[in-house]
């Protein structure tokens, strides 16, 4: 039988990361007034533990989201890790169906033969390697510049197993008759795991802007840039959640996949 995956090996990346402070209150978001700055580039990196060339992508993204390239705009990093390497001999513990199918669903709308790790998709509309350095930057360059939203976040736990985020405020960007989805992804960093099987069997894995949860806000359309949308979101948590090593990432997506105004928000440390 054939294998319709695939791990590549090339080069790697680069970035910055912005996030709005959070308060007291358990809220967060943008100041008020003032001139309304760029959005952050959105950068998903599908990834996995049981692929030998992932945790050079993973390094990669890791940089970039620390800014440690001084691309001079905001990137927001997400990074998911995907199933389909889990009967190669490691189970990726972050690994999911549901990336999978993110994943599936951008080779439609790029049009590309087959799904592959690690791959760098840039806004929804370019795509790489996920550890080619050059074409990452280039491709995050090349994103032309979109109002950040203007959102705010109150963040609550109504049990012990969920985050509940509630989002107000405008996209800064009009929406058209075709609509998107407001999304909410809620992501881990500083991950470290031992790895005793598969590709990288004996080595020490470390994973940040883990992707745990990803749900919709709200579906928009017809609106102006100035429009307040509202919505609120319940979020499972797992175990051993900590919520000073997670952050909130709220983007907008058309129905082509396409990405346009991103915005992210810190956790408090108390929740």
């Amino acid at each position: 039988m054939g294998r319709f995956f695939s791990c590549l090996t090339r080069g790697g990346s680069a970035t910055s990361k912005t996030k709005d402070s959070s308060e007291g209150d358990h809220s967060a978001g943008a100041d008020e007034g003032g001139a309304v700055a760029a959005a952050a580039v959105v950068v998903e990196l599908f990834s996995s533990q049981g692929c030998a060339t992932s945790p050079e992508a993973e390094l990669l993204i890791s940089r970039l989201g620390r800014g440690d390239f001084g691309l001079g705009r905001p990137v927001m990093v997400l990074a998911y890790h995907v199933d389909y390497w889990d009967h190669m001999g490691w189970k990726d513990p972050f690994g999911s169906s549901q990336w999978t199918v993110r994943q599936k669903a951008y080779v439609e709308a790029l049009k590309l033969d087959t799904l592959f790790t690690p791959q760098v998709v840039v806004q929804g509309k370019a795509h790489c390697v996920g550890n080619d350095e050059e074409a990452l930057l280039s491709s995050i360059g090349a994103a032309p510049p979109i109002p950040a939203p203007t959102l705010q976040a109150t963040f609550q736990r109504p049990s012990p197993d969920t985050l509940r985020v509630s989002i107000t405020g405008a996209l800064r960007t009009k929406v058209d008759s075709n609509g998107a989805d407001v999304l909410v992804a809620l992501y881990e960093n500083g991950l470290m795991t031992d790895c005793p099987k598969g590709e990288n069997k004996g080595r020490v894995l470390s994973n940040d802007f883990v992707v745990r949860r990803l749900e919709k806000l709200c579906t928009v359309k017809d609106i102006s840039a100035k429009k307040t949308v509202t919505g609120t979101v319940n979020l499972t948590l797992w175990d051993s959640f900590n919520s000073s090593k997670c952050g909130i990432a709220v983007f907008v997506q058309n129905k082509s996949y396409h990405i346009f105004g991103s915005q992210n928000f810190e956790l408090p440390d108390n929740l």
